[in-house]
């Protein structure tokens, strides 16, 4: 899989769990890939002060991710 297409499958899987994010008053961006193995999200919003975001980011964002590209090995929130 090309670098393109990496980014283009985890937009895919990020614009899959927007709508469950922006249904509470949060949204998500994504800021890098490094190593074509490690996605960086900045999550905003109503996501910043949740007190289950890291929850959300594992449970939803990293396992939504990782079905559109199973190569990913991490998804890292930074603030």
């Amino acid at each position: 899989m090309t670098t393109e297409e990496l980014v283009a499958n985890v937009e895919k899987a990020l614009e899959e769990i927007r709508p469950f994010l922006n249904s509470d008053g949060g949204d998500i961006t994504l800021i890098s890939i490094e190593e074509d193995k490690h996605v960086i999200v900045r999550l905003e919003g109503a996501c910043t002060t949740c007190s289950v975001n890291q929850m959300t980011l594992k449970a939803g964002v990293e396992t939504t991710i990782k079905k559109y590209a199973p190569q990913i090995e991490t998804v890292v929130n930074i603030e």
